[in-house]
């Protein structure tokens, strides 16, 4: 089973004033992402605000995505919806595209009782779309709290294309059995930004994550520095990171990452509701706070 490695950005979705989806932006976006050296795109995640979108617009963003991507990135897309019926939809228009894989968060409103009923659940989508990859997407943000490496042994018997999980959790002894669930089959990419040379130094061997649309540069730095044993290039650009970071808890991920865009003249536009829009004031704030973080000329 091939594991995604290096860095697989999670992409805005781009929004115009009027509240539609900017697909000109999500061109820019690709472009971007693979001039900085980005290996993959998932797209309609947490901060691609897919729960967000219609049905109808996903279709649209996926298909919007495989053309800008033309084959340079792998695409992971999140079809993961408040519906199975929907995100069944999803996943069946998914199976048509050009993508590695299909992935979708464990259900936020009612919440399976077990990892079995998880995997059943999980199960349902992941044969909507047989020929793709399946990652569960297991983030504390959905409250669906099952144990991963359980999740990750019982969903080998029931789902055929199982190829692993999107970790985004900070709880590292989880992390590290997941990877090693079934003999160390599994692909379990690590999406907690602000913790990646922790993750790297207990087995990730790819990252998912949002800050890597605007500053892939900073965390390719960082990977190299890590894998050449040198501590001290890895704390120092830490530095860079953490003032990144700041930023988005300052101000909302959401938000304030669409606003850092503008860092690489790309308009993304605003959240949607109920996420708060930035005012331009607060905007130019993020731009130059960024600016000062220091990653650009990486």
């Amino acid at each position: 089973m091939n594991k995604l490695t290096g860095l697989i950005a999670a992409p805005h979705t781009p929004f115009d004033v009027n509240n539609k989806v900017n697909f000109a932006a999500i061109d820019q976006i690709a472009e971007l992402l693979i001039a900085q050296g980005v290996t993959g795109a998932y797209v309609c995640g947490t901060t691609g605000e897919g729960i967000h979108c219609s049905v109808e617009e996903r279709k649209a963003i996926a298909e919007r995505w495989v053309k800008a991507a033309d084959g340079k990135l792998d695409i992971v897309l999140h079809t993961g919806a408040l519906s199975i019926a929907d995100s069944i939809e999803l996943t069946q228009h998914a199976e048509t595209l050009d993508i590695l894989a299909t992935s979708a968060i464990g259900p936020c409103f009612f919440k399976p009782g077990s990892v079995d009923d998880l995997v059943e659940y999980c199960a349902q989508i992941a044969a909507a779309a047989p020929s793709k990859g399946f990652y569960y997407y297991h983030s504390g943000m959905s409250g669906v709290n099952l144990d991963l490496e359980q999740f990750l042994i019982k969903g080998e018997q029931r789902i055929p294309n199982l190829t692993g999980a999107k970790f985004n959790n900070s709880d590292l002894y989880e992390y590290q059995r997941a990877v090693r669930a079934c003999g160390g089959k599994f692909d379990v990419p690590f999406g907690v930004d602000e913790f990646l040379p922790a993750g790297l130094a207990v087995g990730a061997v790819g990252a998912v994550g949002s800050t890597y649309n605007y500053a892939a540069p900073l965390y390719l730095k960082i990977i190299e520095a890590f894998n050449k044993g040198d501590q001290a290039t890895v704390t120092s650009l830490m530095d860079n990171v953490i003032a990144i970071i700041r930023v988005l808890v300052e101000y909302g991920g959401v938000a304030a990452g669409k606003a850092a865009m503008q860092l690489h003249g790309i308009d993304a536009g605003n959240p949607r509701t109920p996420i708060r829009s930035l005012t331009e004031a607060q905007k130019a704030d993020v731009v130059a706070k960024m600016r000062d973080a220091g990653f650009l000329n990486m």
